[in-house]
């Protein structure tokens, strides 16, 4: 009675082509490769072998096609990625190769266990990507330069943030705020100060305003600072655990839910002044806010989204020692003192003190320039029907 013999594994197979690759008998692995595949046409391992072999026996359109039904059963493998790239190259198609490398960079994990020749054409495959990627952001800034818009230009830095992007520098960050969202206003992250012309007189109040904040700060009432994270421990924290009911993140209100905190505004005269000339949002119960912001040594505010949408944050920075920053979506700043600047806080933005000193921004919000006179109406009056219903106002904090 004859025994029947077990077929060998997808692995077993794998491992015999290769002991004969290595002792030169490719046409026998060849015909290895091709009855495992019969049996196992989805395992990768096989299809990389096989486009090995024909490497390696010079045919590297046979290779293509192994690769190809390696891509087939995972379109994401790194190696089958990265041998279709260095075939592209071998036969002399530099920049389809560059581009081929590029794609299979993003499967490439730096954490990952290769061999030595592998670790080999990953650095050839970044080194052919980098230049391909120099070469087409000069050609791209070489074709705008030509329009000759002035450097430093506000449509200027958009075409720049849009190459940035195009180049894979900046992510793409779009509104994302937490309760209150009007269609169809513009994710933009920083804007430009042009759009708002009640800035100089803002700008011209600092010093002034600097010289009422120094006097809370030499003179604080007991309840003047608060911190600014203030949920019950009960709550899911998330990110702001670390900042819950600390005074490493606090506030000094000036404007609190629409109105005036009286023990701060009344001490801050010229500062409530000026806010008095901001366009602020005057919603029932919410609007207007605004705080002198202090964040002490060595503290971070983590990335966060704001309320809503339907207003703007204005920072008017008045201590600010080295080491602190700011960042909303994919521009990072950092303050300098006197020189205010309005942002998107539905776009995810942190800030940090990195200094050993204390840092201090007047924050408050405006509303959105693109709101019409009528949304701005309906979005206070649907924010009152709001509380009118739940009995309670929800948080419209910055």
């Amino acid at each position: 009675m004859a025994v029947a013999v077990a077929e060998p594994t997808a692995q077993e197979a794998s491992l015999t082509a290769m002991r004969l690759m290595g002792t030169g008998r490719l046409r026998d692995a060849l015909e290895v490769l091709d009855a495992a595949l019969r049996r196992f046409p989805a395992d990768v391992s096989l299809w990389l072998n096989l486009a090995v072999a024909h490497r390696a026996s010079g045919d590297l359109p046979a290779a293509m096609l192994a690769l190809d039904g390696a891509l087939r059963a995972d379109p994401r493998s790194f190696l089958a990625l990265l041998m279709r790239a260095h075939i592209l190259e071998t036969q002399g198609h530099k920049r389809q190769a560059a581009q081929a490398y590029g794609v299979a960079l993003t499967q490439y994990s730096p954490t990952g266990h290769y061999d030595e020749p592998t670790r080999r054409a990953i650095a050839r495959a970044q080194h052919l990507h980098a230049e391909y990627m120099s070469e087409l952001e000069g050609s791209l800034r070489g074709s705008v330069a030509a329009l000759g818009s002035p450097r430093g230009s506000a449509e200027t830095r958009r075409i720049d943030r849009m190459i940035d992007h195009l180049m894979g520098r900046r992510k793409v960050y779009t509104q994302q705020p937490t309760h209150f969202h009007l269609p169809g206003l513009p994710s933009i992250e920083f804007f430009e100060r042009e759009e708002f012309p009640w800035l100089a007189r803002l700008e011209g109040a600092t010093r002034d305003i600097q010289r009422e904040l120094a006097g809370m700060l030499d003179n604080p009432e007991p309840s003047s600072a608060v911190p600014y994270i203030q949920y019950p421990d009960w709550a899911p924290l998330d990110q702001w655990k670390p900042l819950n009911n600390s005074p490493r993140w606090s506030a000094i209100h000036l404007l609190e839910k629409g109105i005036p905190v009286p023990a701060n505004a009344d001490r801050c005269p010229v500062t409530m002044s000026v806010l008095a000339d901001m366009p602020q949002p005057r919603v029932p119960n919410r609007s207007p806010v605004a705080m002198f912001s202090l964040l002490k040594p060595r503290t971070r505010i983590p990335p966060h989204h704001g309320v809503a949408n339907t207003r703007l944050v204005v920072h008017l920075p008045l201590v600010v020692p080295p080491g602190c920053g700011f960042r909303v979506g994919s521009e990072t700043r950092e303050w300098k003192v006197g020189q205010a600047w309005i942002f998107d806080d539905t776009i995810e933005h942190e800030a940090w003190n990195d200094s050993d000193e204390l840092r201090v921004v007047l924050i408050f919000d405006i509303w959105h320039p693109h709101l019409s006179a009528v949304e701005r109406e309906a979005y206070a009056r649907i924010m009152a029907s709001m509380d009118a219903v739940t009995g309670e106002v929800a948080n419209s904090g910055i």
